[in-house]
């Protein structure tokens, strides 16, 4: 690990983390060769690149570190990150920069319109950062975007990835309003390692919030995931597949956590290709209609193909 020292600037520059600055170092063990990707170095990777940079938006595929970024700029896939690029919350796996954020871009929902139409995006992903700090914690602001969206590319399908809007009254309402095809919300691990892993949320009230969004408007599809590898066991992880039947979420998302610093949880173990693939298999015959499990798994990657295959699904079961 390199350390550099700024000698010149009289501004102290603000730690990405200062929440975890003081904490001990946690050594993960070395990543097994299944989870090796390559560097990023392809024309699209660059122009994908530039079309983001010219806009002035964020993207979770920077500044969460994603594994997948090569092979999904390369294709022109992104995910967009609204809200700015700094989290109210400060969970221990996540490499987004944490503190408090600045006003909110009135702008921004354009400009992500027009970074989807320049990119030629048939599926769109959208997330954002945790904005605590706003009365409907960013609601109206997710909602807007979808609008944008749909007023410059009327044949996108939206897919949004949101926070948990924890005490946050009609900001869930306002969401589903603005219809998007795709509600994603992350329950991030197993309950029992919330505390460590995710403290600044509730498990049932995540698992709630995706019930709800059924209840509104069932014909949204609902999407959820977590990350193995941070101290659960198998039967928390089946345990977690039930509770999300239960409130009707139709896709569910496994993948390797992967420590972005030091400073950060900790990977407990490696989990082998062929655990994904049985975790797959469980999950299937629970009933979700789309299941992704890999090492390498993320919440967006492969987001379009895998948005073709839920309406195939639906549409095979009669839904």
């Amino acid at each position: 690990m390199v350390t550099i020292v700024d000698t010149i600037s009289t501004t102290p520059v603000r730690p990405r983390h200062p929440e975890k600055v003081n904490r001990p170092d946690a050594v993960s063990p070395p990543k097994p060769d299944w989870i090796r990707v390559r560097a990023p170095n392809t024309r699209g990777y660059a122009d994908t690149r530039k079309i983001v940079k010219e806009n002035g938006l964020v993207t979770v595929c920077e500044e969460a570190g994603c594994p997948n970024i090569g092979e999904c700029w390369d294709k022109k896939h992104a995910t967009f990150m609204i809200m700015g690029d700094t989290c109210t919350r400060a969970c221990a796996f996540c490499n987004v920069k944490t503190g408090m954020p600045g006003a909110l871009e009135a702008h921004e929902p354009e400009y992500v319109a027009e970074a989807t139409a320049k990119l030629g995006l048939a599926h769109v992903v959208i997330t954002s950062v945790d904005r605590d700090d706003l009365a409907d914690g960013g609601a109206a602001h997710f909602a807007e975007t979808i609008r944008a969206i749909r007023a410059r590319c009327p044949t996108t399908t939206i897919e949004i990835l949101t926070p948990d809007f924890l005490r946050k009254d009609g900001a869930l309402e306002r969401v589903v309003a603005a219809k998007p095809d795709v509600f994603n919300h992350n329950l991030e691990t197993v309950p029992s390692r919330y505390l460590t892993v995710r403290p600044g949320a509730r498990y049932f009230h995540s698992i709630r919030l995706l019930q709800r969004v059924k209840e509104m408007d069932p014909t949204i599809f609902t999407k959820s995931g977590i990350m193995v590898g941070l101290g659960e066991e198998r039967h928390e992880v089946l345990q977690v597949m039930d509770d999300l039947r239960s409130a009707e979420v139709d896709f569910l998302t496994i993948g390797q956590y992967l420590q972005p610093t030091r400073k950060h949880h900790a990977v407990m173990r490696y989990v082998t290709p062929d655990e994904f693939a049985g975790y797959e298999r469980v999950a299937y015959t629970k009933g979700f209609l789309m299941v992704s499990a890999s090492p390498l798994t993320r919440s967006s990657h492969h987001a379009g193909e895998d948005f073709a295959k839920l309406q195939a699904a639906r549409t095979a079961r009669g839904r």
